[in-house]
């Protein structure tokens, strides 16, 4: 789908808005226009301005254009602000419009402002579900695709590869050269990590102390490039997931240097951090203090605490996501932090999100092993404190702890695949466990491999698993060549540089070069495995039923009327003759079946062979 770029007119030209939002309404006072841009035809009709310039919030805002009203202004305790909502009517036609703003009846300041047409079936657009598969990238260590970005003199941090929590060059050229890569891996979906403008003076490349919500950082590239890479993605079958913060923004975001609201932030006086103690949202027992400073405190210094109960903030909120869903196309959000911002304000930023688009997804991170604490945020839920979420879906990190514990531990009545079993059990507290993302490590995490001691026969099981189990498979960037970290959480390492990415580098994930022969195969299964899924319907929606692991074994089923699949993880450093009685409802039916990875038939009715540590997917 093409997307028409919205033109924004603040006399200057498109090609200095595009290199410079920053710059988008300078004249006659007025500083920012934020929104820059919006659409005839949305489902939100009203549109809140926030309008930025010296002594702006004495003037009075005048349109005149037909089907265009000022329904309101607002103002807060600092002068340099004006909040205006416009009424934007169906029979609105495209173009720009004139903002005026008086003293009394003069004209003393003003922009032009732009209402874009919609593209053809931008509200029905589809969201990622069970049927995708999800690449996760961190874009400063992905590709770097024009190193004349890397370093630039208007942003305080420079690219420095030798350091692992500098900047090291990545960017959305590169991001977009290996799009064919992803594509033929079998990935449907592409989560990056935040792109906007970090303007930190270190420790800026993870893009989550965002410095401006309305500009992509420009050592990544522009706002049109992301737009770019976003039809790019699509015309080879891959949906782009928005990383989206709505709790915090970066210490040198520029409203902190003359906040719009005294109010604006939580614990703006006295630096607060949070105590990260999530439960407290649903304890009956908690203390406030102890909920109030889960939700107020900041996440570091680094990351100031908005506060969402500010009606304005809000609002400024929502439409922010709207505005980049609607201009770069976007498939879905994944919402970091989820649980910190303000209860009340997140069902309303879902909802209106999900009435705009109503086949839209979002997946909110909720970083708990407690699948209580996950399942309360996910659309269908009945909250006992009466909360009501539009989020389809949540990062399930219950079942990423059961995975790991259970793939490394030795097998016992309640260690070993157990873990991962009984996990499965709590999915009846989920409104709907098929749109979970799951995953085995993501860039908070240490790499999987390397948490498996290098056990590439135990990592074979983890890549098998996330293939064949319910739910929308997250897959981090580098995992199909088996890239490593330390085996404790070390953000730099575990988010290093994708090998090829830079000109000069020895060895090439993308095209093969200077891969070892273990590289190779696993990067091979990868490939095969997610293309496999990607056309079997049976993982993406069909039942599920696993048996209590026996003999060093976990065995599941996928199946529906057409096909059945039997997993089977191995962890026996012996060949096993696995007997199939107890399985007797599905492999009777089996006169043979085929194993996916090495193309074998055999008849399973009675057994399964199957060689020391190999784990296998059978289908009939």
């Amino acid at each position: 789908m093409k997307v028409i770029f919205p033109r924004v007119i603040f006399f200057i030209s498109l090609v200095t808005l595009l290199l410079s939002p920053l710059s988008q309404a300078s004249n006659h006072g007025v500083d920012r226009v934020e929104p820059p841009s919006w659409w005839v035809g949305m489902q939100h009709s009203q549109l809140q301005l926030m309008v930025y310039g010296k002594d702006i919030a004495t003037l009075t805002p005048q349109v005149q254009v037909a089907g265009v009203r000022v329904v309101n202004t607002e103002t807060t305790d600092n002068p340099n602000y004006l909040f205006i909502t416009l009424e934007i009517g169906e029979a609105v036609k495209p173009g720009d419009l004139r903002v005026d703003l008086l003293d009394n009846k003069t004209v003393k300041a003003g922009f032009d402002f732009n209402l874009a047409a919609r593209e053809p079936g931008s509200a029905q657009r589809q969201g990622f579900n069970n049927s995708d598969a999800i690449y996760l990238i961190t874009p400063d260590r992905f590709a770097n695709g024009n190193a004349g970005n890397d370093s630039l003199p208007q942003l305080k941090e420079n690219a420095d590869r030798k350091n692992k929590g500098g900047r090291h060059g990545g960017d959305l050229d590169g991001m977009i050269r290996q799009l064919d890569y992803i594509a033929a891996m079998g990935f449907t979906q592409i989560w990056p990590n935040p792109l906007l403008e970090n303007d930190q003076p270190a420790y800026s490349y993870h893009g989550y102390a965002a410095t401006d919500l309305y500009r992509i950082d420009e050592r990544f590239g522009t706002n049109e490039d992301f737009r770019r890479f976003v039809q790019e993605a699509r015309q080879r079958g891959l949906g782009v997931i928005k990383d989206i913060i709505l709790n915090h923004i970066g210490s040198e975001h520029w409203w902190m240097k003359d906040l719009p609201a005294k109010d604006w932030l939580n614990e703006h006086d006295t630096y607060v951090e949070t105590n990260h103690r999530r439960t407290t949202l649903q304890d009956p027992y908690a203390a406030p203090s102890d909920k109030n400073a889960f939700v107020n405190g900041w996440f570091s210094r680094g990351m100031p605490d908005l506060n969402q109960q500010h009606p304005l903030l809000a609002t400024y909120l929502v439409q922010h996501s709207i505005w980049w869903t609607e201009y770069a196309g976007l498939s879905g959000i994944r919402e970091d932090t989820y649980g910190y911002a303000d209860e009340k304000f997140l069902t309303r930023w879902g909802k209106a999100l999900m009435t705009e688009y109503p086949n839209f997804s979002i997946v909110g991170e909720e970083w708990s092993n407690n699948p209580l604490m996950i399942a309360q945020w996910q659309r269908g839920y009945t909250s006992a404190n009466g909360h009501v979420s539009h989020v389809n879906s949540m990062m399930d990190f219950p079942l990423y702890e059961a995975l790991r514990s259970g793939l490394l531990n030795e097998e016992s009545w309640d260690k070993g695949w157990i873990e991962l079993y009984e996990a499965l059990a709590n999915d009846h507290l989920y409104p709907d466990p098929y749109e979970l993302v799951i995953f085995p490590e993501n860039h908070d995490t240490s790499r999987l491999f390397s948490y498996l001691h290098e056990d590439k026969n135990l990592y074979r099981s983890a890549m098998i698993w996330l293939a064949t189990m319910r739910g929308i498979p997250q897959f981090y960037y580098g995992g199909e060549i088996l890239m490593t970290s330390p085996r404790e959480r070390d953000d730099g390492a575990v988010r290093a540089d994708m090998p090829g990415g830079w000109a000069g580098d020895r060895k090439n994930a993308f095209t093969g070069e200077g891969l070892s022969s273990a590289e190779k195969d696993m990067q091979s299964l990868v490939r095969k495995l997610f293309n496999w899924r990607k056309a079997n319907p049976v993982i993406h929606i069909g039942k599920l039923m696993h048996f209590a692991p026996e003999q060093g074994t976990y065995v599941y089923f996928r199946y529906n009327d057409n096909k059945t699949v039997m997993v089977i993880l191995n962890k026996n450093t012996e060949n096993l003759r696995l007997e199939t009685a107890r399985f007797a409802g599905f492999v009777s039916k089996a006169s043979e079946a085929r194993n996916l990875l090495t193309g074998e038939v055999a008849d399973i009715r009675k057994f399964v062979d199957l060689p020391a540590r190999q784990s296998m997917i059978l289908e009939w």
